[in-house]
């Protein structure tokens, strides 16, 4: 008997060990590559149409956060097929959004944050007229309550960011601002965020009363990975001294200390971030957006190295020997939707019904991986 618990205490220092172990530049790298050349194989045309269960164009939101994503590759390994996978989907688009310039949807208008990285590398200024004029209207139009699902934040404010950074005007800092604190303590009518448990709800369905069957609060995993994941790439893009930093910097902090909190043993976290057993089990894209967030936060002295870095490096260790296939397909990925049953029951195996999202959030996590020390 004793003999066996040695035996099983080995085992699971081994296992943590190795969860902990630091990862190397080059094989997150090469992770990340694989897992984006599984995609541009499969999508050789940049402009085909999505069809699931209708037909969608390629500009829409999902699509939109796979080429974040591949920026961000593009950023730490410039690699000319990436520029020009990017590019030819701008131009196959004709820098443009599915809804037009009218739009006020953050899911049509995500694509322009690549739109502007892709004008940053080769400055044009008819590649940003359909940005520029779907942006401007914000600024002199008074509602600040577009942002009315957490998912939306992720998409709209880092466009934001990128304009009053590129305009040099801080009216876009401004209604940036407006727009995010409407959904962290208006909308609903007491707002989207919970500074007690340091983490948010969906939308207004799922503020309370409304509760998971364990009778706890309805955090969704990959909800609240869009939210840190536009607080860390906004904080990436303002100026030191633009104004509201430290608003999205203390809610960066609370929700890497809350989501530290609930990290499953195997690296990954749960659909339902504070009821494991409704629809528990490892869930790849929030996870994916947490490491992004936290691991930003860790590079730029926000979080605490010591306390933060095993909790990115169990996550990103989990990715790659429980997601990753040898093709570079992405399991455990959960499908489209707003709460933890959606697309369920998921698997090592599954496909879901979108690709491209997961892919991009998976190399967000990887270039900030990439840039630890």
């Amino acid at each position: 008997m004793k003999k066996y618990i040695l035996l099983v205490f080995g085992a699971l220092f081994s296992i943590n060990c190795a969860a902990q172990k630091p990862v190397e530049r080059d094989a997150i790298l090469e992770k990340m590559e694989l897992a984006n050349a599984y995609f541009m194989q499969k999508w050789p045309d940049v402009g085909k149409t999505i069809i699931t269960n209708k037909e969608r164009p390629s500009n829409i939101w999902t699509r939109g956060v796979y080429y974040e994503g591949l920026m961000a590759l593009h950023e730490i390994y410039p690699k000319a097929e990436y520029y020009r996978y990017a590019l030819d989907w701008a131009n196959f688009h004709q820098w443009g959004f599915r809804s037009g310039n009218e739009t006020r949807n953050a899911d049509d208008y995500d694509a322009a944050q690549t739109y502007i990285d892709l004008y940053m590398l080769q400055p044009d200024p008819e590649k940003l007229k359909n940005t520029r004029a779907c942006m401007q209207k914000f600024l002199v139009t008074p509602q600040n309550d577009d942002w009315d699902w957490i998912d939306a934040i992720q998409m709209g404010m880092p466009v934001f960011a990128k304009m009053g950074v590129l305009e040099d005007d801080e009216r876009y800092f401004e209604k940036m601002y407006q727009m995010y604190m409407e959904s962290r303590n208006r909308i609903g009518g007491n707002g989207l965020f919970n500074p007690e448990d340091g983490l948010w709800w969906r939308d207004a369905d799922f503020d309370p009363p409304y509760t998971e069957p364990n009778g706890e609060d309805s955090y969704w995993s990959r909800g609240n990975g869009w939210v840190i994941a536009a607080l860390a790439k906004t904080l990436s893009i303002i100026p030191e001294d633009a104004p509201h930093r430290e608003q999205y910097v203390e809610d960066l902090q609370a929700m890497a200390e809350a989501l530290a909190k609930v990290q499953r043993k195997d690296g990954f976290w749960n659909v339902s971030l504070h009821d494991p057993t409704h629809f528990g089990g490892k869930e790849t894209s929030g996870t994916a957006l947490f490491v992004y967030g936290i691991a930003y936060g860790i590079n730029n002295g926000l979080l605490d190295r010591e306390e933060y870095l095993p909790v990115v490096t169990r996550a990103w260790n989990a990715m790659i020997s429980d997601s990753l296939h040898e093709n570079g397909f992405l399991g455990w990925l959960q499908s489209t939707g707003k709460e933890p049953k959606d697309g369920q029951p998921l698997s090592y195996e599954k496909i879901p019904d979108f690709e491209d999202y997961g892919l991009g959030c998976f190399l967000l996590a990887g270039a900030e991986m990439y840039r630890i020390d």
